[in-house]
């Protein structure tokens, strides 16, 4: 029996292996590295720092751009945590500077990674809306809270391709958990501020009567 072309293809295999082991390395570092990018990009954004926002998430796409050209096919789905986090802080970054939310094609993500980043940024809108409200900004916190229920209506029919989209219908879960969470401060806080009014003219129509 001659075995020599067994051993060629087994040595044509080790080699793709080995190609393969390297780039998923590569790809494991480097969306590391576009995640932590994503994360600061969020924490600026909270902290009122647009443009230092624009310079982290600029950076983690021309990685991601990068890392594309190392995933190709085979390995592509090293991506899709490192888009939805890019996702999540695009996003942000235009709700809050009252922009259109950029579409998948802008971002060049995977649809996947497009709708797990959208869903995740609904927590993010939940921190906003409670920061508007805690410094006395009550209307932008209600403009926020639509959008917050917009995207989830949005994105719930997708419910059904669970199956297919793998972990969806529990990330709509959770959205939709925040989402009450926040409309139940958001009418805690309008009838706060309703009993103050409310106080505040009586006190008035007391002085005056004094």
């Amino acid at each position: 029996m001659n075995i020599t072309g067994l051993e060629g293809s087994i040595d044509t295999i080790t080699t793709d292996l080995k190609n393969m082991e390297e780039r998923r390395e590569k790809l494991i570092k480097g969306t590391r590295d576009v995640i932590l990018l994503c994360s600061k990009s969020i924490v600026a954004l909270h902290n009122g720092k647009y443009e230092n926002s624009l310079q982290q998430t600029g950076k983690a796409k021309e990685l991601l751009d990068e890392l594309r050209h190392t995933a190709k096919e085979d390995l592509y789905r090293y991506l899709i945590s490192a888009e939805t986090e890019l996702v999540e802080a695009n996003a942000l970054q235009t709700i809050t500077s009252t922009s259109n939310i950029p579409s998948m094609q802008i971002l060049n993500v995977h649809g996947n990674s497009y709708i797990f980043g959208l869903l995740d940024c609904v927590g993010e809108l939940k921190r906003l809306v409670y920061d508007k409200m805690r410094n006395g900004k009550s209307d932008d916190a209600k403009n926020l809270f639509v959008i917050m229920e917009q995207i989830y209506i949005i994105l719930y029919p997708l419910a059904v391709y669970d199956n297919i989209i793998k972990g969806v219908r529990r990330k709509l879960d959770v959205a939709r958990i925040l989402i009450e969470d926040t409309r139940a401060a958001i009418t805690e806080d309008t009838r706060r501020l309703t009993m103050l009014d409310a106080i505040d003219r009586l006190h008035s129509t007391l002085s005056k009567g004094v």
